[in-house]
């Protein structure tokens, strides 16, 4: 899959040090994977969930941090729209964001 944009994942974790490791091993996993549809993720991400308007939430780091992002199957396109901590994903609206 491409994801757009890394940069969303670094910003993160330079203020959340503790986040950089399983951010990455996300990034590098997704970014290996050749998603058909939602059931093709939950086989890899069990946590995942769809939220409506192409938003994905996925669960990483224990349910320590969340990652919205926007999929588009049939480009096999990842745009990340939000990292951050379950409490700052609390704040938002994950299905416009």
């Amino acid at each position: 899959m491409v994801i757009i944009t890394k940069t969303k994942i670094i910003d993160f974790y330079i203020t959340e040090p503790k986040a950089k490791d399983v951010l990455l091993k996300w990034y590098y996993e997704v970014l290996l994977s050749d998603w058909q549809d939602f059931h093709a993720i939950k086989q890899v991400f069990n946590s995942v969930d769809s939220v409506g308007n192409d938003r994905f939430v996925f669960n990483v780091g224990g349910n320590k941090y969340r990652i919205v992002a926007m999929i588009h199957f049939n480009k096999r396109t990842i745009y990340l729209r939000f990292v951050g901590t379950h409490k700052q994903y609390d704040l938002i609206d994950c299905k416009n964001i």
